[in-house]
C-alpha cells in the first residue's frame, strides 16, 4: 500500500492519480483511494462521481491515455495496458461506518437497533476521529481482500494526515478508557453521573420533545458494549497494516517555502510513529528559462520573428523562470539534505492543470522516468 501524504495545494491528488495510472500501465491492478473531501480525484481521473465503493475506469479509455503499450522501469519488460486495471473511490465515513457495525454485531437485530438509535446516528457522523478511523477500516479491508496488486492512498493535507495516522491509537485509548466504562455500567451509573439540575432539564425535554436522551444513551452503549472487541481488533489490524513493511509513505510536496517545511516535519513524524518513509516526490519544479543564454542574446534571437519589443517580454518572462528555478533548485538541495534522501522525485511544471486521464498519463511519465 502506498500512502501520499503532504501539505494542501501541492498537487498531491493529482499525483496519487498519476501514479495509480502509472502501475495500471505496468500490468498491476490498482485501486486509487480519496478521503480528501474536496472530491477532486474524480475530476482527475476525469469522470463525473465517485462513489464509496471502487469504481472501474473504462478499459478502453485507460489504454487511449497510456498509448496502448508503455515501457517500464530499467531492466524490466513492457506491460500491455490490457492486463491492467484502474479503480477509483473516494471514502464515504458514514456508510463505511455503517457497514463497520453491521460486520462486528453478532446478529442482525443488534446490527438493526444501534444503526436505527438516533446517538448513534449523531455520534457516527460527529465523534472526533470517526472519518480517520474508519477510512483506515476501509482500507484495511481492502488490504485484507487481497484483490489488489497496489492501494494508492490520497490523503488530506499534512496536519490532517497525522490525524488520520493516529486514529487506530485514539480509538483503543477511548475504547480502554474510564469514561466509557462508566458508561457502559448501565444506566443507573450514567444517571447518577448526571447533576439534579440537569436531570430535570432531561426530563423536561423529554415531556415536550417524547425523547428519553439518558434511554437512548442506555440503549445505544449496551449495544455497543458487544461490539468493543471487535473495535479493538480492528484498531490494531490497521495499526499493525501501517506499520507494515508493505506500506510506504511517499511525501508529496512542491519547492515553495511553506510545503518544504511541511515536508520536513511530517518526515520527522513518520520516524517518529516508525511508518515507512517509501520517497520524496517534488512537483512543480521550474527549469531554466534562459537556459544559459544571456536577456540581450535571446532578444537579438527572437527579434526578427516576434518584433524587438516582443522579443525582450519574451526573455524577461525566460528571465524570471531562471529565478524560480534558482529558487526550486536551492530549496530542493535543502530538503533532500534535510530527509537524507538522495533520490527524489522532481516534477517538471507543466504548462496547465491536470484534469484529464491524458495529463495523468504525461505525469506518470515524469514519476516513472
Amino acid at each position: 500500500m502506498c500512502v501520499c501524504v503532504g501539505a494542501g495545494g501541492v498537487g498531491k491528488t493529482t499525483v496519487s492519480a498519476a501514479l495509480a495510472l502509472g502501475l495500471a500501465a505496468r500490468g498491476r491492478k490498482v485501486v486509487v483511494v480519496s478521503i480528501d473531501p474536496a472530491k477532486r480525484l474524480a475530476t482527475a481521473l476525469g469522470i463525473g462521481e465517485l462513489s464509496g465503493e471502487p469504481h472501474r475506469i473504462d478499459p478502453s479509455t485507460l489504454i487511449a491515455a497510456v498509448g496502448g503499450r508503455h515501457e517500464a522501469g530499467d531492466g524490466d519488460r513492457s506491460h500491455d495496458t490490457a492486463t491492467g486495471e484502474l479503480w477509483a473511490m473516494i471514502l464515504d465515513s458514514k456508510g463505511t461506518f455503517d457497514a463497520l457495525i453491521g460486520g462486528l454485531a453478532p446478529d442482525e437485530g443488534t446490527r438493526d437497533e444501534i444503526l436505527a438509535n438516533r446517538i448513534y446516528r449523531e455520534l457516527s457522523s460527529a465523534v472526533a476521529g470517526s472519518q480517520e478511523f474508519t477510512a483506515m477500516a476501509k482500507l484495511y479491508e481492502l488490504h485484507r481482500d487481497g484483490e489488489w496488486d497496489a492501494i494508492v492512498l490520497d490523503t488530506p493535507p499534512s496536519r490532517n494526515a497525522l490525524d488520520f495516522l493516529d486514529a487506530p491509537d485514539r480509538l483503543t485509548r477511548f475504547l480502554d478508557g474510564r469514561a466509557l466504562k462508566v458508561l457502559l455500567g448501565g444506566g443507573g451509573i450514567a444517571r447518577g453521573l448526571i447533576g439534579r439540575s440537569t436531570g430535570l432539564m432531561f426530563s423536561v425535554f423529554a415531556r415536550v420533545t417524547g425523547v428519553n436522551l439518558i434511554g437512548e444513551l442506555s440503549k445505544f452503549f449496551g449495544s455497543l458494549s458487544g461490539l468493543l472487541d471487535g473495535f479493538r481488533e480492528r484498531a490494531h489490524g490497521v495499526e499493525e497494516l501501517l506499520r507494515d513493511p508493505s506500506t510506504g509513505f511517499l511525501i508529496v510536496t512542491s519547492p515553495e517555502h511553506e510545503p518544504s517545511r511541511e515536508a520536513e516535519f511530517l518526515h520527522g513524524e513518520l520516524a517518529r510513529e516508525g511508518m515507512g518513509f517509501a520517497g520524496l516526490i517534488v512537483n512543480r519544479c521550474h527549469s531554466t528559462g534562459l537556459e544559459g543564454h544571456g536577456a540581450d542574446e535571446v532578444t537579438a534571437l527572437l527579434s526578427e520573428q516576434l518584433g524587438e519589443g516582443l522579443a525582450a517580454r519574451v526573455a524577461s518572462n525566460l528571465a524570471d523562470f531562471d529565478v524560480l528555478a534558482l529558487r526550486d533548485r536551492e530549496s530542493v538541495e535543502s530538503l533532500t539534505e534535510a530527509l537524507n534522501e538522495d533520490d527524489a522525485v522532481l516534477v517538471p511544471h507543466l504548462d496547465g492543470d491536470v484534469q484529464d486521464l491524458g495529463g495523468l498519463a504525461l505525469l506518470a511519465n515524469h514519476l516513472f522516468a
